[in-house]
């Protein structure tokens, strides 16, 4: 997914809820910061969004614009209706989106979330598609190690998990 993609699904998911702000939290959610972020990055034709004000109108963008629908085959991507409680994330991340908001979007603003906020979520999942998208971003230089070490160690997860993260993390940058 681009740029371009993911403000037609913030434009129309605005327009399903008549909600004026979303929230991606997907890896779609870097190309607020990085609009023209490396291939690898976006390979998923998937935006995880949700209304920032009304979450519960969640289930109103997956029946729309969701997989399968008439959206996704129609343009080859789709919206994955979601909610505040989708991804593990540090303290202050609602501080730190980062908004995608111009003529494409429709007046909608689509609020991004920023990108360590978003790879500590990746470590915090753990999933191996999740590991690769973080080595992609530390390798590109489009995540600081420092940043990304401080917001891990700030994720509200129980000691196991949290120590998951963590070594996840070292093992990341031990390879790269």
């Amino acid at each position: 997914m681009n740029r371009a993609e993911l403000e037609h699904i913030i434009r129309a998911a605005s327009g399903i809820t008549s909600q004026p702000d979303l929230v991606v939290i997907g890896s779609q959610a870097v190309l607020a910061q990085f609009p023209d972020a490396p291939a690898t990055l976006l390979s998923s034709m998937e935006a995880d969004i949700y209304p920032r004000h009304r979450p519960d109108l969640s289930i109103q963008i997956d029946g729309a614009i969701g997989e399968r629908s008439l959206f996704h085959e129609t343009f080859g991507y789709y919206a994955h209706g979601v909610d505040e409680t989708t991804a593990t994330l540090p303290p202050g991340w609602q501080q730190r989106l980062v908004p995608i908001h111009n003529e494409n979007t429709g007046g909608a603003t689509g609020w991004c979330l920023e990108v360590h906020d978003l790879a500590a979520s990746k470590l915090a999942a753990g999933r191996q598609k999740d590991l690769d998208f973080v080595r992609l971003l530390l390798s590109e230089a489009m995540a600081s190690a420092e940043a990304l070490a401080q917001r891990v160690e700030a994720l509200p997860l129980p000691p196991d998990r949290l120590a998951l993260a963590r070594n996840r993390f070292r093992r990341l940058q031990s390879a790269g």
